[in-house]
């Protein structure tokens, strides 16, 4: 399942050097995410309510080129792996207007109850083609 979102930087996420902040790209992975999910046809709000939670369990992010303020971004975001236990996640992140390719990640989200403690994932979210 691949899934695409545009995200216009905003002047607070820059850094001193007129660049997005690196913690910003996290950020941006999220609500990739949460779009793609809400695309599928579930409301990640509604699924906390029924006590699943989904939490990052790892995170990484390569910076190719810097994105500056103004700049319209491309957020891809493919599911790679789904599992009982894991969704994986790559992003591409590239600058709308010529296609550079800015930053590339990945993640691996795993599901917890109420508690904290690992359940199996959905069928739902497992299923993901």
């Amino acid at each position: 399942m691949q899934h695409e979102i545009d995200i216009e930087v905003r002047y607070y996420e820059t850094d001193g050097q007129g660049m997005v902040h690196h913690a910003n790209y996290f950020q941006y992975f999220e609500l990739a995410r949460v779009k793609m999910l809400k695309e599928k046809g579930h409301d990640y709000a509604e699924l906390e309510r029924q006590g699943i939670f989904l939490v990052v369990h790892n995170i990484g992010c390569r910076y190719l080129k810097p994105a500056k303020f103004g700049d319209t971004l491309r957020i891809l975001t493919t599911v790679t792996r789904a599992t009982a236990a894991r969704i994986d996640h790559a992003y591409q992140v590239l600058r709308k207007n010529d296609g550079l390719e800015l930053a590339a990640g990945q993640s691996t989200i795993a599901c917890v109850d109420r508690e904290g403690t690992i359940r199996r994932m959905p069928d739902f979210l497992v299923d993901v083609h």
